[in-house]
């Protein structure tokens, strides 16, 4: 018997039992199903945490102010003023491997209106080499200089969001915004791409998109601020290639705790430990996701060799038969291995498309990125058909092992 008389053979045998057919391949839907949404739900979320890492920096270290309790602030401004520019200056000038020191100011403005709309926006203070530190991505126009933050100029750029509430499909660049009584002229806007969650692995992150940029000796000496807050909200320090963060880290630590005369008032953020983090948590969620769609997959072929246990019972005059007029016991085996890997590749292409539809689903529904990847589809039809093989051979070698009189005297 050819492998093609083989194939024919088995998709007869399956088509006249065709119910118990498809229940058998369910098990092997669900596992494929299931291996290829978890893949490419966690796929998704390292895609996302890359970005949202691209966005700190990954050879950055951050220090950002705290504020205190309300009742705390008074005691702990006697000692310290907050993240300042002196701690900048310090950590440029002691800290081992460290590069450039960008600080940042934050603002919740009370107003920011053009002629034709209005919006709330966090406006940030940042120096003009932010752009070499982080992902900065421009859709319009050009992102802050030196000469604006040495002249203390009245400019700014957009996020894609706050562009479209103030502007609508009118040009932005040139623009003017005001921001509390102040008036910017808007020079650039953000990229609609840079947007990205509030908070990653417990780390504020703010999102791009409703944000407002200008310079940061602009914002400190015109745009007020709560008298108790710190001078700086954030200060960007890059490191230079072959520095090691968490070296880094822990040198800025000694520095501003003695800086700060031990108040908690300022916390570091490390983003490739945060990364590192991630992957971890990351390669927990895949292994414990893997396990439960294993699980299926052994039910799976649990269910394929019962199916074609019951086969070879119900076939036994006809596998008499055939050996009587001359078939091979090894012809007899593979007639049954064929029919398990026909139940197994069915099973897995339809587990491949119902895994990729929950992820669209999902992607659609909860607003989760989710990446189908060409590695976890390999792996999930390798797997199952592995399965369906492994399930497949007790069975045909029991069948090709039956004696020919004997089988014939089956009733």
């Amino acid at each position: 018997m050819t492998w093609r008389e083989g194939l024919q053979q088995a998709r007869r045998n399956l088509e006249s039992h065709r119910l118990r057919s498809v229940l058998s391949m369910l098990g092997m839907v669900f596992g494929v199903g299931a291996v290829i949404a978890m893949l490419s739900i966690g796929a998704g979320a390292e895609q996302q945490a890359m970005a949202m890492i691209d966005r700190l920096g990954v050879r950055n270290v951050l220090v950002r102010s705290k504020e205190p309790r309300d009742e705390e602030v008074a005691e702990i401004r006697k000692r310290c003023p907050g993240v300042a520019l002196r701690d900048a200056e310090a950590i440029a000038d002691t800290v081992f491997g460290v590069d450039v020191v960008v600080p940042r100011v934050g603002l919740d403005p009370y107003k920011v209106l053009t002629a034709d709309g209005k919006c709330k926006a966090k406006t940030w203070g940042v120096s003009h080499r932010q752009a070499a530190l982080q992902q900065v991505e421009l859709a319009e126009g050009r992102f802050l200089d030196a000469r604006d933050e040495r002249e203390l100029a009245q400019v700014c750029v957009l996020g894609s969001a706050v562009r479209r509430d103030l502007f609508g499909t009118a040009p932005a660049i040139g623009g003017r915004v005001k921001i509390n009584d102040l008036w910017f002229e808007v020079v650039g806007v953000l990229a609609a791409e840079m947007r990205g969650g509030a908070s990653f692995q417990g780390v504020a992150l703010g999102d791009p998109a409703n944000e407002i940029l200008a310079p940061v000796s602009t914002v400190q000496r015109k745009l007020e601020r709560a008298p108790n807050r710190s001078p700086l909200d954030e200060i960007v320090v890059g490191l230079k290639p072959g520095a090691l963060p968490g070296q880094a880290a822990a040198s800025m630590r000694l520095l501003l705790d003695r800086l700060h005369a031990g108040a908690p008032d300022w916390e570091l953020v490390v983003p490739e430990a945060l990364l590192e983090q991630s992957r971890r948590t990351q390669r927990l969620f895949n292994l414990v996701m893997g396990c439960i769609a294993g699980i299926s997959l052994l039910v799976g072929g649990i269910g394929i060799m019962n199916i074609m246990l019951a086969s070879v019972l119900e076939r036994t005059r006809e596998i008499g038969l055939r050996r009587a007029v001359g078939a091979r016991r090894r012809e007899i085996r593979n007639q049954f291995i064929t029919e398990a890997s026909v139940i197994s590749l069915v099973g897995g292409g339809s587990g491949i498309v119902l895994g990729v539809a929950i992820a669209r689903v999902v992607a659609a529904s909860a607003g989760w990125p989710t990446v189908v990847t060409l590695t976890s589809i390999i792996l999930s039809c390798g797997v199952s058909v592995g399965v369906g093989l492994a399930a497949g051979i007790y069975p045909a070698v029991r069948a090709a092992r039956l004696d020919p009189i004997d089988a014939l005297r089956y009733e």
